[in-house]
């Protein structure tokens, strides 16, 4: 998994609240079996006009805002259902953190779990900062847990201690049970070695068996 440790990038405001993970990535490009492939796909339905011409309202089609790699969305983001692909999409697209006041707790854990900080914060000053200010940029510090501009802005936020250092290692759930690797392998070793050694009960002969009704 791509390591987190300071990032820095533009910052495109989403001012949309209860943002679902089907609004992320509609459900009808779910039938990829690779993790691969969604990024072209986020916010299809808002991103793109019925005849498929990008729909020039909508904030991430805007010129100003290409190359954004920091999302700041409303309260409750990522609810709906738990499909991971939501965090692949936004990812693939580019994005590294999301901030927001709220999000649902299995979106954020996805997200934690495929590289991406999602951070709680209240997002109204960036928000604005975002909007007045093109070319807006934050750094993001997970070791410091700090949010930052080069104006003066700055704010602390709270992520869990052992998603912060899987973050920060770039470890997902393989890495570490690999951690384990050699213990895994004594305890394999272990069970061959009684499986190898178990002696069974001979069998009864079938003359000897009795059938009962």
């Amino acid at each position: 998994m791509r390591r987190f440790t300071q990032h820095t990038g533009l910052v495109v405001p989403l001012e949309r609240a209860n943002v679902d993970t089907d609004q992320i990535i509609p459900k009808q490009f779910l039938k990829r079996i690779e993790r691969t492939g969604f990024g072209e796909f986020l916010f299809y339905d808002w991103r793109y006009l019925p005849d498929g011409r990008p729909d020039p309202s909508f904030v991430l089609n805007e010129p100003r805002y290409q190359g954004a790699s920091i999302l700041v969305a409303d309260k409750n983001f990522g609810c709906g259902s738990s499909r991971e692909h939501a965090p692949w999409a936004l990812g693939e697209f580019g994005f590294r953190a999301i901030i927001a006041p709220s999000f649902a707790d299995i979106f954020a854990n996805n997200c934690f779990k495929n590289g991406m900080l999602p951070i709680t914060l209240d997002v109204a000053e960036i928000m604005r900062r975002a909007k007045e200010n093109e070319g807006y940029q934050l750094t993001v510090d997970l070791e410091g847990q700090s949010v930052s501009d080069s104006s003066g802005f700055s704010v602390q936020f709270v992520v869990n201690e052992f998603q912060r250092c899987c973050l920060l290692e770039g470890l997902d759930d393989i890495d570490l049970t690999l951690r384990h690797e050699y213990a895994i392998k004594e305890f394999e070793a272990r069970s061959e070695f009684k499986l190898s050694n178990l002696r069974l009960p001979p069998a009864i002969p079938s003359s000897k068996l009795k059938l009962e009704l």
